[in-house]
C-alpha cells in the first residue's frame, strides 16, 4: 500500500504562527486603549457599608433579605454578624445532612418529618427570595400603587 500524503499546510507552525500573531494584536490594541484612555479611580470603597438601591443574584437573595429580619445587636454580637452566622449554619446543614442521615428508608410516605422539613425550607427560601426581589420597590397592584419598605412590607 502507499501511504498517501496529506495535503493542506501543518498546524505548526503556520497555523500557530498566526494565531500568536493575531493575540499580540488584540493584546497591543488593548493596551493602547487602555493607556490612551485610562479608566479613573473612584473612591476608597467601603466595605461595611452597601450602596442603595443594589440586590445580590436571585440565588443569594434570600440571604440578604434575611439579613435585614436581624436587630442591630442580638446578645453581645452585631445583627450582621448573627445573620451571617445563621446563614452559614443552614447551608452547612443542607451540605452534611446527606451524611448525616442514615436511615435505609427511601420510601418518602415513611418519612414525613425530613419531607415536611424539606418542603418547610423550600417555601421558606422562596419567600424570603420574593420579599428580597420586591423590597424597596414600587409596584401597581389592581389599579393601586404600593411602596415596598426594606422588609417588603407593602404601603399605599
Amino acid at each position: 500500500m502507499e501511504d498517501k500524503k496529506e495535503e493542506g499546510t501543518p498546524f505548526f507552525p503556520n497555523h500557530l504562527l498566526k494565531e500568536v500573531i493575531a493575540a499580540y494584536i488584540v493584546i497591543g490594541i488593548v493596551l493602547t486603549t487602555a493607556i490612551i484612555m485610562p479608566f479613573g479611580l473612584h473612591g476608597k470603597a467601603d466595605p461595611l457599608s452597601t450602596p442603595e438601591g443594589i440586590k445580590p443574584e436571585w440565588y443569594f437573595l434570600w440571604m440578604y433579605q434575611l439579613l435585614k429580619y436581624f436587630p442591630q445587636k442580638v446578645g453581645p454580637i452585631s445583627g450582621k454578624f448573627a445573620g451571617i452566622i445563621t446563614c452559614g449554619l443552614i447551608m452547612l446543614a443542607v451540605l452534611v445532612w446527606p451524611f448525616i442521615d442514615r436511615d435505609p428508608e427511601r420510601n418518602p410516605r415513611k418519612r414525613i418529618i425530613i419531607i415536611s422539613l424539606g418542603i418547610i425550607g423550600i417555601i421558606f427560601v422562596g419567600l424570603f427570595t420574593l420579599l428580597g426581589h420586591i423590597s424597596e420597590s414600587e409596584m401597581k397592584i389592581f389599579g393601586k400603587t404600593y411602596k415596598f419598605d426594606i422588609k417588603g412590607v407593602p404601603h399605599e
